[in-house]
């Protein structure tokens, strides 16, 4: 007993030791993607790999129009930037998924007169690109898509004002674009639905959105086990006095991680929520942030237990990017800031591929909106 408590300290350290090795991070020089007399702005991300790409909204052409730029190397270097749209209106708000060599993005345009969906993929990796392909033709406005993939399956939601007021719609294809399902309404609502997230694990698929029913924005979850052809009804995952709103979504297997921004505390603060059985049962909220700032506009990423959150706050006096990890499942977290910069840095996207983490963001210290990258490694 007494070689025990001798040894048992020794061992305990080098577990303490280990823990702290294994679930540090270390992270790259901010790195800027683009330099342009415009503006480029709020970028979205998706890895494969090492092959990272990052689409955003640039109106340096004049308008609105939507880039893309790549790495294979892990964001060593970057491939020159590629313009893929040529549109008399404004393109914005790109969303990009990736599966191998195929990468789709979506966004919304307004050239038609009102804003529409549009499509586009390519299959060699964003070597080349195959025609603009336009997903809605409605009387209202379509807004803000988002996008996940499963193989040749890909899955759109975004929100639409055709009808008295704003809906949450979805739209798929089972054959990687070529043709697409009817538009199909996911909500019916008294109030506004809009700010759509998705995510896809197999046929199960996951959208999460803000709505303003209840009198304030809350939060709520709809999900499909059929790959789309069925939708459970809809879930209320927030009941707040204050407005929950921006949520975004990740999931991993039947493990569900929700994000969003929550007034309550009487300023904005990151909360999270997750769901360990495929959505049918949440725990409660946990609070991520609390700052004497603001925090806004998350997005997660997950792999296995370990998820990762960035947002843009303004506790130091002007905005910044920051960071949150959990390596076991949300139970703890961790906090570390990723900018400190001269300029505002807004709108953080993440991607994550094993240990590597990737986050992008736009950046006006150069004087107009940049888009930057930073590579972070969990070891």
């Amino acid at each position: 007993m007494k070689r025990f408590r001798q040894i048992f300290p020794t061992v305990f350290l080098f577990l303490l030791l280990f823990s702290a090795v294994v679930y540090g991070d270390t992270w790259t020089a901010n790195k800027n993607l683009t330099n342009n007399a415009g503006s480029s702005r709020y970028p979205s991300i998706a890895v494969d790999g090492t092959n990272i790409y990052v689409v955003w909204t640039d109106d340096t052409p004049g308008n609105g129009e939507i880039y893309f730029k790549k790495s294979v190397d892990g964001g060593a270097t970057w491939k020159a930037n590629k313009r893929l749209t040529w549109t008399a209106g404004d393109s914005e708000a790109p969303a990009v998924a990736v599966d191998g060599q195929t990468i789709y993005v979506v966004w919304d345009d307004d050239t038609p007169g009102n804003n529409e969906i549009y499509f586009k993929k390519s299959v060699d990796g964003g070597a080349t690109w195959k025609a603009n392909k336009r997903l809605t033709n409605n009387a209202g406005g379509s807004y803000a898509p988002a996008i996940a993939v499963d193989g040749s399956n890909i899955y759109v939601v975004w929100f639409d004002s055709t009808s008295e007021n704003p809906e949450i719609y979805f739209k798929k294809s089972v054959d990687g674009g070529a043709t697409w399902t009817i538009d199909e309404r996911l909500t019916n609502k008294a109030g506004v639905s809009e700010a759509p997230s998705i995510t896809v694990a197999g046929s199960n698929i996951y959208v999460v959105w803000e709505d303003s029913t209840s009198g304030n924005w809350e939060i709520y979850f709809k999900n499909s086990d059929d790959g789309g052809n069925t939708w459970k009804a809809n879930k209320r995952l927030t009941n707040n006095v204050g407005d929950s709103y921006a949520p975004a979504i990740a999931v991993d297997g039947s493990n569900i991680y929700v994000v969003w921004t929550d007034g309550i505390p009487g300023n904005p603060e990151i909360y999270f929520k997750n769901s360990d059985d495929g959505g049918n049962t949440w725990k409660a909220n946990k609070r991520l942030t609390n700052n004497v700032g603001d925090s806004y506009a998350p997005a997660i990423a997950v792999d296995g237990s370990n998820i990762y959150v960035v947002w843009h706050d303004n506790t130091p006096g002007y905005w910044e990017v920051y960071f949150k990890k959990s390596v076991d499942g949300g139970a703890t977290w961790t906090t570390k800031r990723l900018t400190n910069n001269a300029g505002l840095s807004l709108y953080p996207a993440i991607a994550v591929d094993g240990s590597n983490i990737y986050v992008v963001w736009h950046d006006d210290t150069p004087g107009n909106a940049e888009i930057y990258f930073k590579k972070g490694n969990l070891y």
